[in-house]
């Protein structure tokens, strides 16, 4: 068996392009890391009142938008179905970050400890502590609970993080940043949206920017240089991943929690073409990528389009 080294990885190409020296592009990402990193505590105005009519998320990107039930909804109650969303996803955001914690551990257990490629995981590492500590605080000043994940899948992502592949994890991670990303890309610009949320929105976006890149890179070349049984159980395990943060998304329990029926507002949820376009519009940049590198193929390209996050 032929012995891919880090200097032969500079010239092998998928069908992105030649792939970058994995030292070059970390250092570049601790060089970013040094000049544009946020401490929240500090960045934030975390004592300023809640601003009266002002949104927690984006209406365009509550899962009712444009419903039937929506149409019935007065504008309060549409406003308080965003606020219990927003604390949601900042729940699933948290149990997201704590996985990629532990995966990013693994990752970097068997190499150079005095390298740039393990010294931005431990950066990012980092970041995403502080991450989980604002999204945290931004749930307890909207006044909303928490949201688990289901009990099921909290102990399904066990297994999953367990038996994960490396590349199986660096797709995971990209699954779980990139879609959030997007929603919030359109979220901190936008003047009806709370002021400390556009404000938390705004960190996370600059400081995952270096995280996307991180997984991306190291994706590429996990796809290129990994045997074909792993890229095959990566392909699976992404699908499987796929269709789980897709059910995980939104915790029905926002819907009782605001007075709707929760049945009634899963269904149209999953009737909603709308929503459908919200969640693969968040979706396509990163399955676009999946695609061109492989990812996508086979069963896991199946457990994808299931997950509605692919068309």
């Amino acid at each position: 068996m032929t012995t891919v080294t880090e200097r032969d990885l500079t010239v092998l190409s998928d069908a992105l392009g030649p792939l970058r020296d994995r030292e070059q592009v970390a250092a570049r990402l601790l060089e970013s890391s040094a000049k544009h990193s946020f401490d929240p505590d500090k960045e934030l105005d975390w004592e300023a009142p809640v601003e009266e009519g002002k949104w927690f998320w984006p209406p365009e990107l509550v899962s009712l938008y444009d419903t039937p039930l929506w149409r019935k909804m007065s504008e309060e109650q549409r406003m308080d179905l965003a606020r219990h969303e927003a604390a949601s996803l900042a729940s699933l955001g948290i149990w997201f970050e704590i996985i990629l914690m532990q995966l990013l551990v693994r990752h970097i257990y068997d190499k150079s400890v005095t390298s740039n490629h393990v010294r931005y995981a431990l950066t990012e590492i980092a970041d995403e502590c502080r991450h989980s500590m604002m999204f945290a605080k931004m749930i307890q000043k909207g006044g909303a609970p928490t949201y688990p994940v289901p009990r099921l899948y909290h102990n399904l992502a066990r297994v999953l993080k367990t038996v994960s592949t490396t590349p199986g994890s660096f797709a995971a991670t990209l699954l779980g940043e990139e879609i959030l990303d997007w929603m919030q890309r359109l979220t901190f610009p936008d003047e009806r949206v709370q002021s400390l949320v556009r404000g938390v929105t705004r960190i996370h976006v600059v400081e995952e920017a270096r995280h996307v890149r991180y997984a991306r890179e190291e994706l590429r070349r996990q796809m290129v240089t990994a045997p074909r049984w792993e890229q095959e159980f990566t392909r699976i395990s992404c699908g499987e991943a796929a269709r789980v943060f897709s059910v995980c998304f939104v915790n029905p329990r926002v819907y009782e929690n605001v007075g709707l029926d929760r049945r009634e507002a899963v269904a149209q949820v999953r009737a909603s073409g709308h929503r459908r376009e919200v969640m693969q519009s968040g979706a396509r940049r990163l399955t676009d990528f999946l695609d061109d590198i492989g990812v996508l193929r086979g069963p896991g390209r199946r457990l994808w389009k299931s997950s509605g996050l692919l068309a």
